[in-house]
């Protein structure tokens, strides 16, 4: 997650970018890639916005090991540790920008959920948000909400890359080439989910306008109702949202 948020925010071109990864491999491959350089520990107390893109369950001990300024803006994608956690953990003032974004930042059509602290200024959230403006869809809310929006779009795209197989496997059980069924399952996400956003039509009006009468569509509709599809896709967020509470305790 945090190489996709270098890659969108190395898209901007006029700010310097450090970067601080264990596994030496990626740490190269993500230099080269995005030009960025290698940050050594005494060079975060100089950086004007740092990203905390570890696990939550490290974070602490990855915090208290570097040398942090007051002054610098941090942005944390640590999931389910609460603005107020962070603060207990970073330089007391310092402005904190709590964010959960999706893996799709890295094509620039991600979601990227945040919500602010206190100590954060009208300039460093726009600061935040021109930063990422390369990275898809930037919204705002309030912290309360951020899990259970997470479960939905930073956890979504695993459930959509299984849709995708799915239905690609079944058109290679219907006989279709693999290649061809994968393009065609691909661009019907795209499709679809393009014009839902672009429609003032509710989803499930949308649905209905592909269902002829004793069609094929409504068959297929009427199976996966039988697979307890619905069912399944809504035990899958709040399953990620139970899962997120629990990491921030």
């Amino acid at each position: 997650m945090g190489g996709a948020l270098v890659g969108a925010v190395s898209k901007l071109k006029e700010h310097a970018l450090y970067v601080a990864e264990p596994n030496a491999a990626r740490r190269r491959a993500i230099c080269e890639a995005y030009g960025c350089l290698v940050a050594a520990e005494s060079d975060f107390g100089d950086c004007d916005v740092v990203f905390l893109g570890v696990k939550p369950q490290v974070l602490a001990d990855t915090v208290a090991r570097l040398p942090l300024s007051a002054n610098a803006l941090y942005i944390s994608m640590a999931a389910g540790v609460s603005l107020a956690k962070l603060q207990q953990m970073l330089p007391t003032g310092a402005p904190i920008v709590r964010i959960m974004p999706n893996t799709s930042v890295g094509v620039g059509e991600g979601m990227v959920l945040y919500c602010t602290g206190e100590q954060v200024s009208a300039e460093q959230e726009a600061l935040f948000v021109s930063l990422l403006a390369k990275a898809g869809i930037v919204d705002k809310l309030d912290e309360k909400l951020i899990d259970a929006a997470s479960a939905v779009s930073g956890c979504g795209p695993a459930y959509v890359y299984m849709f995708i197989e799915a239905l690609a496997d079944g058109a290679v059980a219907c006989g279709l080439p693999r290649d061809k069924a994968l393009l065609y399952a691909e661009q019907t996400l795209i499709g679809a989910a393009t014009m839902a956003m672009h429609s003032a039509k509710h989803p499930e009006q949308l649905k209905d306008e592909v269902c002829s009468p004793a069609g094929s569509t409504i068959e297929g509709v009427h199976a996966l109702e039988a697979g307890g599809m619905r069912a399944a896709c809504i035990n899958a967020v709040v399953a990620a949202y139970r899962r997120t509470k629990e990491l921030g305790k």
